[in-house]
């Protein structure tokens, strides 16, 4: 567990977390939680994330948050507690709260009809070695587990089209893909709405690992603990930088001790 920021004491900071009345834990899902998988159905926590988390949720004064590029429901079945736990899919689309009940974004006419236009093309990318992904506001193009030339054709297909995008969906780059999904959804948003709610004195943290968890390291800031989660560097705005899974599981365990032996 290496600390990334200037001045950030991580031994402090845990030390913090024993005092304070409330807290959150925002996690990733795909790469943080689990291992990524070709076959995305196949993607399990890793040994000991479960139980961890549950011990989390069973001790109470942590809320705990998972955000996830997938649909919030498919998370939910991936990760099968006993107690369910807050999920926000599709980057904040879809927020699925502790009693089962899923909350919808809309989207606007224009949106709806970019992610048709896709649709129109998209399957053609799949001969070539891609599988597409259709989440409720964009579309997400994978080629994880291809060789770096059937990736570069697959790439250079979908810039063929983009090249004609006339809607106002964006790309995104993200490990093993491309997704081109509706703006005003991230996880930094997701992140953003969960603080608006905590006390003012709640400590929080969120742990991810790929580029689209960006955005929730910035919104996250100096407020809170950002946490990478990779087993290989790179350059990220995090604070810390942990390797799965033994050092998750560190974590996560020094979080169920610092809040067991919360005053």
């Amino acid at each position: 567990m290496r600390a990334l920021r200037s001045g950030f004491k991580i031994d402090a900071w845990f030390g913090s977390l024993k005092s304070v009345r409330s807290s959150a834990l925002m996690l990733d899902y795909d790469g943080t939680l689990a291992p990524f998988h070709v076959r995305p159905e196949e993607a399990r926590p890793y040994p000991g994330v479960r139980e961890a988390i549950e011990a989390i949720v069973a001790q109470g004064g942590t809320r705990v948050a998972v955000i996830s590029g997938r649909p919030a429901e498919e998370v939910s079945g991936l990760l099968n507690l006993h107690d369910p736990v807050e999920v926000w899919g599709a980057h904040g689309f879809e927020r699925l709260d502790v009693a089962g009940h899923l909350h919808k974004s809309e989207l606007p006419p224009d949106i709806v009809d970019g992610l048709r236009w896709i649709d129109g093309w998209v399957r053609e990318l799949e001969p070539l070695g891609a599988r597409v992904e259709q989440k409720p506001a964009s579309r997400a193009i994978h080629w994880r587990g291809r060789s770096r030339i059937t990736a570069n054709l697959i790439r250079a297909r979908i810039g063929t089209h983009w090249a004609t995008n006339t809607s106002a969906l964006q790309w995104h780059e993200f490990d093993g893909g491309i997704e081109l999904r509706a703006p005003g959804f991230d996880k930094g948003r997701a992140v953003e709405t969960i603080l608006g709610e905590l006390e003012p004195d709640a400590m929080f943290a969120f742990l991810g690992d790929d580029v689209t968890d960006e955005d929730a390291f910035k919104a996250i800031g100096d407020r809170g603990m950002s946490v990478l989660v990779r087993m290989k560097w790179r350059t990220t705005a995090a604070d810390v930088w942990i390797k799965p899974p033994g050092e998750l599981l560190d974590f996560l365990t020094r979080w169920v001790n610092a809040r067991r032996a919360r005053r």
